[in-house]
């Protein structure tokens, strides 16, 4: 098929279409807390403190899709079809993100969180497979790397926004007066909505063989079943992606002890926050389009390398704009893992399995993406460093793992032979 600089036109359509869903997703970031915080939300708060309500609202997010990820990955093998998973997801984050202007109380909040959990659950594995088979075993890396480039600009553009939409309130459209907050959770779901459209419109199912329903082959594998190595790749690569996602997450919940510790505004830390996926969207497609020509193990190992001093370093830095490239270094290191890691794995997976192999890696990474903010909360507490020495310690353990568990298996700048 033709491709636009190395790109299957689906996978930008596919990449626009998450970036539009990940605008308003990324929206709830911001907004849930400042709603929890105000008078519009009442009720029992189940013996825990307000704070506390709203660490585990947006943790559930996580918490909910990715023990579902390989479910649905699996599912969408069997059937051979991954676009109505997507679109059954979009239709639910979409719901749940309207109904947030009626809730009232916690309950309300918890259980639209844990619907949209499990819209992600179908949205993810999903997409990622899509991408994985659209793509061909020579530009494999740069459409990961085009498709996480998109899916990420959406992450980092909705939280900038969101405040703002928030403050700007009440709004009057067609004589209906909308608060602030009414405002941004209809947002959301019009990018969720638009995401579907975009769906419908221009991505179709690859013509994929179903995997067989007693062919366990596609399963998640602990140990590798060939004897070369002990533990089995995919495996590997998503314990790997799972220390990653850990290491970039410990920062997240750091915010008045670092601007305190750096006498510094909460705009600073917002930009400092930033700056790992402003690297991530500068340097993701070409990264992975390197990694088509010049393999895909050897970028990982250099970027789980590069991520034990850049995420020890935030530990001792005590300026604010050392802070800043501290963290964008960092995401020039996770810009050499994530998707590099999905590209091997893809190559790694077999006709019809894309769908359980990379949801293998999408889990980690978002339950170390869960996790990390509440290890660095508990870390914190022994000392300023301890969450940062952690996430180093971490990386090592995965730079470990890629140079002795993991193998190319393809030829760089051609087509390999597995």
């Amino acid at each position: 098929m033709r491709t636009i600089f190395g790109v299957n036109p689906q996978v930008l359509a596919l990449a626009l279409a998450r970036m539009s869903e990940s605008v308003g997703n990324s929206f709830l970031i911001v907004v849930l807390p400042l709603f929890i915080a105000s008078d519009l939300v009442s009720g029992a708060t189940f013996g825990l403190t307000e704070v506390a309500i709203t660490g585990i609202v947006l943790s559930l997010f996580g918490f909910v899709n990715s023990p579902l990820q390989p479910v649905t990955g699996r599912l969408s093998d069997r059937t051979g079809r991954r676009k109505i998973f997507v679109l059954l997801g979009l239709v639910i984050l979409a719901g749940a993100s309207f109904a947030y202007t009626l809730a009232t109380s916690y309950w309300h909040l918890i259980s639209l969180r844990v619907l949209q959990g499990i819209a992600g659950a179908f949205i993810i594995p999903t997409t990622v497979a899509l991408v994985n088979d659209l793509a061909g075993e020579d530009n494999r890396g740069g459409n990961m790397g085009t498709y996480n480039t998109f899916r990420l600009v959406g992450f980092g553009v909705g939280p900038v926004a969101a405040g703002g939409v928030v403050a700007a309130g009440p709004y009057s459209v067609a004589s209906v007066t909308l608060t602030g907050f009414d405002a941004a959770f209809a947002f959301a779901g019009l990018t969720a909505t638009l995401s579907f459209l975009l769906v419908v419109a221009l991505i179709r199912d690859p013509d994929i063989e179903p995997a067989d329903p007693d062919d366990r082959s596609g399963g998640i594998a602990v140990f590798d079943t060939t004897g070369d190595k002990f533990l089995d790749p995919v495996f590997t690569l998503g314990v790997v992606s799972f220390f990653m996602a850990v290491g970039i997450a410990l920062f997240a919940t750091l915010g008045e002890i670092v601007n305190t510790r750096l006498d510094q505004g909460p705009e600073m830390f917002g930009l400092q926050f930033a700056a790992f996926i402003l690297a991530q969207v500068f340097l993701q497609a070409p990264i992975g389009r390197a990694t088509d020509f010049y393999g895909r193990k050897r970028f990982i190992a250099l970027g789980m390398a590069l991520l034990v001093p850049t995420t020890l370093a935030q530990g001792f830095i005590l300026d604010s704009w050392l802070m800043f490239f501290a963290r964008f270094a960092q995401g020039i290191a996770g810009a050499m893992v994530f998707a590099p890691a999905l590209a091997l794995a893809g190559d790694i997976a077999t006709e019809g399995s894309s769908g359980t192999t990379l949801s293998v890696l999408t889990m980690a990474f978002g339950f170390g993406v869960a996790f990390g903010p509440l290890l660095s909360g508990f870390l914190v507490s022994i000392d300023f460093v301890a969450p940062f020495a952690f996430g180093a310690v971490l990386a090592a353990l995965g730079f470990a793992l890629v140079v002795t568990q993991v193998e190319e298996v393809r030829t760089p700048g051609g087509s390999g032979d597995r």
